[in-house]
């Protein structure tokens, strides 16, 4: 699990690399390298990675759905 849960921080990140000071890139980078290379990460790497990943996660408003499908 813990591969596909990498890869899906990786997914995610990936949209957000702009916002990423330099220090930020050049670990994703690196997370980036180690995934192609079919690596498991370790638990600090896969912690910082997942410390990015909620940074830079915005959660959905969903809120805003329920007035499209109100009747008028």
């Amino acid at each position: 699990m813990a591969y596909r849960d990498q890869q899906k921080y990786l997914d995610y990140l990936k949209k957000c690399e702009k916002k990423f000071n330099p220090k930020e890139l050049e670990e994703y980078k690196m997370f980036l390298k180690r995934q192609r290379d079919d690596e498991d990460f370790d638990t600090v790497s896969m912690r910082r990675l997942k410390e990015l990943y909620d940074k830079y996660y915005e959660k959905k408003d969903i809120s805003k759905l329920d007035e499209l499908f109100k009747k008028s």
